[in-house]
């Protein structure tokens, strides 16, 4: 088995370093971003290199929300509307925003499964908060616990019929953030029941999902000391067993600001608190020798949750629907019309 790491690269090709390092120390897998996405035969020579550094077909991850965050950008792919739009549509109409973002998911997983990215780092089923920090904001679906887990399913299935795995973020729910995770660490001071009323009730309702991705925060009541990434109590007794959750856990990237420690204690906390995979995503090949270090070797709980996630991308990617991608873009276009210039 893979080391469980997921690593990113410096740029729009590997270097003779990045080869060889890769080779010594094989990843689970890669993420991408916007500094390795050029062209659609870039993408895909730099995608092809990754997998041939690590001897298979491992997966290949990449943010594709929509709105703010693409990595994918015009005027080589399609710019697609921030989620929240999405839930707008919901409030009049709410099998239009079912069928709409399922299809918008279609599409972008058109482009991913082309390039040989097999999972996008999306849906977030964050709330939106009135007094969360805007990192969040239109990412959002929005602020009805049940809207957000609703269209969220809808993510994940359009993913799927594409071939694209999704990984739902930010478990156990990041809205109430007042401040930027990747730049300090929120904390947020809401008792259980409340949280359990809204911030959690997503990630509940898609407890099934195959991936989630923690975030860096600071759950004052249940957890003074450890952010949740680095909490045992929060994973098992939150994550675990009151969400049920029972995916493989990622760590959101461990080179934010919201955690501290070197590089690598950050890695070996992660994983000791019940993550099964970290995250570490800026390319920079003096951090990845840390973590390659500090790499402990997975427990059997976590090593059976890799298993069952390659599988389930393996078979996602298998078994793809087909469809009229022109016919899909058409109707996403009509359907948007005065929400989002889709075109």
């Amino acid at each position: 088995m893979k080391n469980p790491i997921i690593f990113g690269c410096q740029g729009l090709a590997l270097t003779a370093y990045e080869r060889s390092f890769f080779r010594e120390f094989p990843p689970l897998g890669f993420i991408l971003f916007k500094r390795n996405c050029s062209t659609k035969t870039q993408v895909i020579s730099l995608v092809n290199s990754l997998r041939e550094a690590v001897g298979e077909k491992v997966p290949i991850l990449i943010d594709q929300e929509g709105g703010r965050v693409q990595r994918l950008s015009p005027p080589i792919w399609n710019i697609y509307p921030p989620a929240e739009v999405f839930g707008f549509i919901f409030n009049l109409d709410e099998v239009k925003a079912r069928q709409l973002i399922k299809t918008n998911y279609q599409i972008i997983a058109s482009e991913l499964f082309e390039l040989g990215i097999n999972v996008n780092c999306a849906p977030v089923i964050d709330l939106i908060e009135k007094r969360g920090h805007p990192v969040i904001g239109d990412r959002a679906l929005s602020s009805d616990p049940k809207t957000v887990g609703a269209l969220g399913k809808e993510v994940v299935e359009g993913l799927a019929s594409g071939g694209v795995s999704g990984v739902i973020k930010h478990i156990p729910g990041h809205g109430r953030a007042e401040v930027d995770s990747h730049k300090s660490l929120p904390t947020i001071d809401s008792c259980l029941d409340d949280l359990l009323s809204r911030e959690f009730s997503p990630f509940i309702q898609l407890r099934l999902a195959a991936a989630a991705m923690t975030g860096h925060l600071l759950f004052t009541k249940l957890d003074p000391t450890h952010p949740v990434t680095f909490s045992n109590k929060i994973i098992n007794d939150v994550i675990r067993n009151l969400i049920k959750f029972e995916g493989i856990l990622l760590s959101d990237d461990l080179s934010m600001n919201a955690l501290s420690g070197s590089i690598g204690d950050r890695y070996i906390n992660a994983l000791e608190a019940g993550c099964d995979v970290g995250l570490h995503c800026n390319g920079n090949v003096q951090e990845m020798e840390l973590v390659a270090k500090a790499c402990p070797a997975a427990n059997n709980v976590a090593k059976s949750r890799i298993e069952v996630f390659l599988k389930k991308v393996a078979d996602v990617s298998d078994s793809r629907d087909t469809f009229d991608i022109d016919e899909l873009k058409v109707s996403l276009s009509e359907g948007l019309k005065g929400f989002f210039n889709f075109s």
